[in-house]
């Protein structure tokens, strides 16, 4: 009987000293969890285009994971899982020579274009970031439809619903990931 006290006992030591580790490294285990790659070029694009790099953190998070070579089944390419033709309209927007599709696997032009593009997206929605994410998701036209329906929009500024389950649970995750990043990084 005394053995299984005494496990007990260092069971517990042990439990209050990883959580002692944890609370202490927080910061660090919330880097190594939550994760900025290519954050220069998130930075700077952010910047160029006056959007919050935590956001766009958030975003490509939720996303692709990091991963520049991550393709929808849909469609979509690259970290900011941009569609070919918002990819292309963006390009001639901003004057990105001789684009091509595959350049949306490229980080600093697939970067480039999310960040021009959430921009644009925030001017159109007046800064209402849950409008802005949700136009990303679930495209522009869709929101200011949603917007104009009773069902979905009471004052036709904010939404109370979102009928495409895939935007709900992308603005979930986005503003999730959002809270977490500012968390880590903004301290």
């Amino acid at each position: 009987m005394p053995s299984a006290v005494i496990k007990r006992k260092i069971f517990l030591l042990l439990l209050v000293t990883m959580i002692f580790i944890a609370l202490i490294n927080y910061k660090k285990i919330g880097e190594i969890l939550y994760p900025i790659k290519y954050e220069s070029e998130i930075k700077k694009y952010s910047k160029e285009y006056k959007v919050d790099y935590l956001l766009i953190a958030s975003m490509i998070k939720a996303e692709s994971n990091f991963n520049p070579n991550a393709k929808s089944n849909k469609g979509a390419l690259g970290l900011m899982q941009i569609m070919p033709a918002t990819g292309a309209w963006a390009a001639k927007e901003i004057g990105i020579k001789d684009y091509n599709e595959e350049m949306l696997f490229n980080p600093k032009v697939n970067i480039k274009i999310g960040c021009w593009y959430v921009n644009k997206l925030t001017k159109q929605f007046d800064n209402n970031i849950y409008l802005v994410l949700a136009a990303y998701n679930g495209g522009s036209g869709n929101v200011n439809k949603w917007l104009k329906n009773e069902k979905y929009s009471k004052n036709g500024t904010e939404l109370e619903k979102i009928p495409f389950k895939e935007t709900d649970k992308y603005l979930e995750k986005v503003t999730r990931n959002y809270s977490i990043y500012k968390k880590i990084y903004r301290n």
